[in-house]
């Protein structure tokens, strides 16, 4: 199993990577801004269907600032996970497709043993394209897409 405390180096090291592209980065959060628009880096064991609803559907984060706190709109989320998402997730994700707009998944559960990160990112976002390229480039980690099932409507 992939260690919890890899995925916190490596997004410690993509967000001095954003730093050096002029990028903002929060100092109590994992909140990438570029522009307008702020992007959360979840970094977790699993992702329970429960949790990424709550979160992908509520587009507000607290940031600290000091001794005090605002509330900020964040328009991307990466769920950065050391587990591979759970088929009741993928069905969730095939039932709610738009919440894919704003949401990316990146699995690195086989990153250290085969060099490999699955990923379902729709995003379309350059600051998670970033990230791609930093897996890849910095870290010589592929990436293979998270395939989810299709919903088949009837006519």
């Amino acid at each position: 199993m992939f260690d919890i405390s890899r995925i916190w180096e490596i997004v410690e090291l993509f967000k001095d990577r954003c730093r050096s592209k002029g990028w903002e980065i929060t100092d109590h959060e994992d909140l990438v801004q570029r522009r307008e628009e702020y992007h959360n880096f979840l970094w977790v064991q699993e992702i329970h269907p429960s949790t990424f609803k709550s979160v992908a559907m509520n587009d507000r984060c607290v940031v600290r600032e000091g001794v005090s706190y605002r509330v900020v709109k964040v328009s991307y989320n990466a769920w950065i996970c050391a587990k591979s998402p759970s088929e009741s997730l993928k069905h969730f994700l095939m039932e709610n497709p738009q919440l894919l707009r704003r949401n990316a998944i990146y699995d690195l559960s086989q990153a250290y043993m085969s060099g490999v990160c699955q990923k379902l990112n729709e995003t379309a976002n350059v600051v998670f394209q970033e990230f791609e390229r930093f897996l890849e480039k910095e870290l010589g980690i592929k990436l293979q897409s998270i395939q989810i099932p299709v919903l088949i409507t009837k006519t």
